[in-house]
């Protein structure tokens, strides 16, 4: 099993990264980019770049006819995963492995079954600062991906090694992870800190790093997700909370996480990934998250003025 031609949707900061990357090793046939038409001809009249270079992506719509892809990595927003899904059918076939780089803990289970659990591997991306305003995407640092297995397969290890393989040739920064569900969720922790901290205090990394009201509520909110993990017995620990912030201190002190920088452009966010989901199993667990039901309640008033603003 190896892999040869790859498939990304999601062109945000990180399906741009990668794709980046991947165009330094593979003919431009090979990458190809799934985007409905009319993205397509936007991408390819404004043109994609990435540090100031301009990157020529092989584009095709969803449905078209080509072979499957060997590896087909999903990088939407978390509340684009079901259109995706529809839109990815025709690049899956019976040996495609598939990847997700979504935030929360949920967007391999939908990858399952849609497509087989089988075909699918964990994956985590950390560690990256990429800023993408229109069509020009920054990144100073490119981070890793970890990956591992579902199940422990033979095919889920053939699987594994092979996309190994691919980034080793690529040269895409990766780590495999024996327990990679607790890393999905120490991730899925980070990120129902740091990004809603991001939007709501319109802090940026350097706001994260330093002793501010932006951080108190960041590690708060953590702490509740650390909880709620603990509940379920997925053993997450202080130790935790200190290797994520060990990683924000090596990102760019300008750069903003994903959730702010829709916050900045008055997008639609991923709120209901991260603090949605944690007061759904606070509710269930009986664990009172009062720092993330403020986020959600803070982010959904200033979502509710964007679209007041543009009605």
């Amino acid at each position: 099993m190896e892999i040869k031609t790859v498939s990304i949707i999601g062109m945000g900061a990180l399906g741009i990264t990668y794709g980046s990357e991947f165009l330094r090793a593979l003919p431009p046939v090979p990458l190809r980019f799934i985007a409905d038409k009319a993205r397509i001809e936007r991408y390819r009249a404004e043109g994609v770049f990435c540090n100031g270079k301009q990157l020529e992506f092989n584009f095709i719509e969803p449905g078209q006819d080509v072979a499957p892809a060997d590896l087909l990595i999903f990088a939407t927003k978390t509340t684009a995963l079901a259109a995706a899904i529809e839109d990815a059918r025709s690049q899956v076939g019976a040996d495609t492995t598939i990847i997700s780089v979504l935030n929360g803990v949920d967007s391999e289970q939908e990858l399952g079954r849609a497509f087989g659990a089988e075909k699918i591997l964990l994956c985590v991306a950390q560690g990256m600062d990429s800023t993408r305003i229109g069509n020009q995407l920054t990144c100073s640092t490119r981070g890793l991906l970890q990956i591992g297995v579902v199940s422990n397969s033979a095919e889920q290890n053939e699987r594994l090694q092979a996309v190994a393989a691919f980034f080793d040739r690529v040269g895409r920064s990766y780590e495999i992870v024996p327990d990679m569900p607790r890393q999905l969720w120490s991730k899925f922790m980070l990120n129902c800190g740091a990004n809603q901290a991001s939007a709501v205090y319109g802090a940026t990394y350097r706001d994260l790093q330093n002793k501010t009201e932006a951080r108190a509520a960041m590690l708060a909110a953590m702490r509740e997700v650390l909880t709620i993990a603990q509940a379920q017995n997925i053993d997450l620990t202080e130790k935790d909370v200190d290797y994520w912030l060990a990683v924000l201190a090596t990102l760019g002190a300008e750069g903003r996480t994903s959730m702010g920088q829709d916050a900045l452009a008055k997008r639609k966010s991923e709120v209901e990934t991260f603090s949605g989901t944690v007061l759904r199993l606070g509710n269930e667990l009986g664990i009172s998250t009062p720092v993330n039901q403020r986020f959600h309640d803070t982010i959904h008033a200033m979502e509710k003025q964007y679209a007041n603003a543009t009605a």
